[in-house]
């Protein structure tokens, strides 16, 4: 039971071997195998995947050839659904293939932005239109090193831990297909929510059907999943054994999974893939899209302006929000919230980020170096927080001219 200056929050994150995470991961294999040969290619690639098959349909404009089947199949391998026996063979699922080009309506308003269009274009970077219209977030907080929120941050690296002990061999019976999701409890310190302590832990994983001690997976799970990733003064070691703690496969059996049990669809764990409800999110999903669709390339600009403002020392919490019409470069709006947490006013916070960032679409291509492979990284996991993998968008390298920006020129001991 909650106290008054106490509340439970949750998150989930899911393996790579989910089904909606097997169809984002062949979307961004296709789209970095186009920006391989063709970095100025456009490519909008959604995959449905079910039993025994893949279906990748959608827009590519590219002058590179793509053997998409291949890339799906390499990708269902990398997972590990080898055999049918899993319920899903990269090696004989069918794959068929829906591919038209761009719409020419969209490829005018990106190619000639409306400012080129009505003579306003006082750069190179106003050629360039945002791809659609809409709104976009990004948020950081300080709960982690990552500047990312507690819960689900340790949801996507127990997912990462079942993955990895499945592919070493630790735990052989193990299948792809996999959830955890992890309830945090937090508490009201001056007037600022923080963790408090860690209060339920649930995986489901799906196993080999001769896995039939429900006993023993629990204590395996445990042992070499969660420990290692769960732990220190927010969950003692007795916590594990507390009854309920640890929820492990809730129905008893999980051994049909994958495609073969749910049907998986790009874009379809679109808060897996942000915060895990921490904060807003905009709608748009991320995997498939060239980053000249805003809903990927502003989301990851959004956090990298969030990060660099906690990171500054200007917050402990932000969240902000783009938003673009399409065909338009410069964006029609712009929010800072920083949640009560600022170190400096909130109207000088988003005034030093509209001086130190450019957020038109063919700028923040160019800042972050986005017409590059690497996405294919961040379709399971979590696209952001991730920094083991040098992405652009999780660097730190505005905080100090933020600072300036907000007057404060003298060193922080507490920037992260």
């Amino acid at each position: 039971m909650a106290r008054e200056d106490e509340f439970l929050f949750t998150s989930e994150s899911v393996t790579e071997g989910h089904p909606d995470k097997v169809a984002d991961q062949i979307s961004d294999g296709v789209l970095d195998a186009v920006l391989d040969q063709d970095p100025a290619g456009r490519v909008a690639c959604e995959v449905l995947c079910t039993t025994g098959l893949i279906v990748v349909a959608g827009e590519l404009t590219t002058e590179a050839y793509v053997d998409i089947p291949r890339v799906a199949r390499d990708v269902v391998q990398e997972i590990g659904y080898t055999s049918s026996e899993l319920g899903f063979d990269a090696a004989t699922c069918g794959v068929m293939v829906a591919i038209d080009e761009q719409s020419p309506d969209i490829r005018r308003g990106v190619d000639s932005s409306y400012e080129e269009q009505h003579e306003a274009a006082g750069a190179a970077e106003d050629v360039q239109g945002a791809g659609d219209q809409g709104m976009m977030f990004g948020y950081a907080v300080r709960e982690t090193d990552a500047l990312m929120p507690l819960p689900v941050t340790l949801a996507h690296r127990i997912c990462e831990r079942l993955a990895n002990v499945r592919k070493a061999g630790v735990l052989p019976y193990l299948r792809p297909d996999g959830k955890a999701q992890v309830t945090v409890r937090y508490r009201m310190v001056n007037g600022r929510p923080e963790p408090s302590a860690i209060e339920r832990l649930l995986v489901s994983t799906q196993h080999d059907p001769a896995m039939d001690n429900p006993g023993q997976l629990w204590a395996d799970v445990v042992l070499h999943v969660l420990r290692p990733v769960v732990g220190g003064p927010l969950c003692p070691t007795e916590r594990f054994s507390a009854p309920g703690f640890v929820l492990v496969n809730p129905t008893g059996r999980f051994v049909t999974g994958g495609p073969a049990a749910d049907t998986g669809l790009t874009g379809r764990k679109i808060i897996v893939d942000t915060y895990g409800g921490s904060s807003r999110h905009g709608g748009g999903a991320f995997s498939g899209k060239d980053p000249s669709k805003v809903d990927r390339s502003a989301s990851y600009a959004m956090r990298w302006v969030a990060k660099n403002i906690v990171a500054a020392g200007l917050a402990d919490r932000a969240e902000v929000q783009v938003a673009y019409a399409i065909g338009v470069a410069h964006p029609v709006s712009l929010m800072v919230d920083t949640f009560e947490t600022e170190t400096v006013d909130r109207g000088t916070i988003e005034r030093a980020v509209l001086e130190t960032f450019d957020l038109r679409p063919a700028s923040i291509i160019r800042d972050l170096d986005l017409l590059r492979p690497i996405y294919l990284d961040t379709a399971a996991y979590g696209h952001f927080g991730q920094e083991r993998f040098d992405l652009p968008w999780e660097r730190r390298d505005q905080v100090h001219t933020l600072r300036e920006a907000c007057n404060l020129h003298s060193p922080d001991a507490a920037l992260a």
